[in-house]
């Protein structure tokens, strides 16, 4: 591969760290924000969910707005709002100041996780589409392997106002990346034949298309089992197991060396096996692996390092899933790539948000209901995957 080829995935990977930077980030803090606010745990929590709500909806408009006015403008928008954001986050006086600018935060963060998507259809599909994704996300895993780690350190000295200061450096550096490295890929033409009527038919087409829907929503799932992991993770391994908040980072870091190690292989594996095969015999393994821990963790049998191994082998079979599942959803629409994005971040988020709820509600310091919801959202994606994905179709390669 080419240095053409790997220079847009380090900068595309990098732009859409940032908004998950925000949250990687302070995860270690998460207990400590809710002593020095005077706030309960379950309240503490919705400052993660407001990031994510916003994050999911905004997504709607980013997209759109990509196909109108090209690529790189929407991204100057969002980061500059996700910056100013921050510093909010690092002022505020209480737990309600903080989960308003969290939400403010959230929308900002959106660009950078949408844009990046609709580029890569812009540039390639297929394989080659794969190829570039798996890159990019290896690039992107720069947040959940150093941000906790970085996170836990910054608090030590810093506080946990010091992790927003932190994301608003981000945010500028993101933005002279974004000036300086990336090409437009949408040119004038072609945004001719955007705007806000095409934007809404294009929804309308997308929300018929039973394949693009199925796909986001296998993915969705994945995404969901490792955003209940991220929500809750603080809590039993902090407060439950008793790791310091430095133990915890390299704990929640080896997942992510795990998923994104194994993403690496998508590219190889499509190309010989074709990625819709590749994609179903992954979400078995996923699914297969996160049912046996929470069936192991139940019985009273495992305990942190049986947690922590389940969570390393079940994570890298993600890491197969989620770029297959998002490639093969955005493979026929390259005229509305930024539209399809969009779409397809904020099911994602709507699902992950569903399901943080639902734990958070039962949630009792305990580690069962976080392995139960994870174990829940594998099980579903399986169940989705065989229901939708024929056999003929799941051995077939990808063109």
């Amino acid at each position: 591969m080419t240095a053409s080829f790997y220079r847009p995935a380090i900068v595309l990977g990098l732009l859409s760290a940032i908004g998950p930077f925000a949250i990687d980030m302070y995860l270690p803090a998460l207990p400590e924000i809710g002593r020095d606010l005077g706030s309960t745990t379950s309240v503490t929590q919705l400052s993660l969910l407001a990031f994510f709500v916003s994050f999911a909806l905004a997504q709607l408009v980013y997209g759109p707005l990509s196909d109108m006015w090209g690529r790189k403008m929407p991204m100057y928008i969002g980061i500059t709002i996700f910056a100013f954001a921050s510093i909010g986050c690092a002022l505020a006086p209480d737990i309600e100041s903080l989960i308003a600018f969290r939400f403010l935060q959230g929308i900002g963060g959106a660009a950078g996780m949408v844009i990046p998507r609709a580029v890569v259809r812009d540039m390639h599909t297929g394989v080659q589409a794969a190829r570039l994704m798996s890159l990019l996300m290896l690039v992107f895993s720069i947040s959940p392997i150093l941000a906790p780690l970085s996170g836990s350190a910054v608090i030590e000295f810093y506080g946990w106002r010091g992790v927003f200061w932190a994301v608003m450096a981000a945010a500028f550096i993101g933005l002279l990346l974004l000036n300086t490295q990336l090409e437009e890929t949408r040119p004038p033409h072609l945004r001719k034949e955007s705007s806000i009527g095409s934007a809404l038919g294009a929804y309308g087409l997308l929300l018929r298309d039973r394949n693009f829907m199925t796909l986001t929503a296998i993915g969705g799932l994945g995404i969901t089992s490792f955003m209940i992991f991220l929500a809750n993770s603080p809590f039993v391994l902090i407060e439950h197991y008793g790791l310091t908040p430095t133990q915890y980072s390299v704990a929640f870091s080896i997942n992510a060396v795990s998923f994104f190690t194994v993403s690496q292989f998508t590219g190889l594996l499509g190309a010989r096996f074709g990625l819709k095969r590749v994609m179903r015999i992954a979400i078995s393994g996923f699914a297969l692996t996160m049912v046996a821990m929470a069936l192991a963790m139940n019985s009273g049998m495992g305990g942190l390092y049986t947690l922590a191994a389940f969570l390393f082998v079940g994570y890298g079979f993600l890491g197969l899933v989620i770029p297959t599942s998002a490639v093969l959803a955005l493979e026929d629409h390259g005229e509305i790539a930024g539209t399809a994005s969009s779409l397809m971040g904020t099911l994602h988020f709507v699902i992950s948000g569903i399901g943080m709820v639902l734990v958070s509600l039962v949630f009792d310091g305990t580690p069962f209901p976080m392995v139960a919801g994870i174990a829940v959202a594998a099980a579903l994606a399986f169940v989705l995957t065989q229901a939708t994905i024929g056999r003929r179709a799941a051995i077939s390669a990808a063109e």
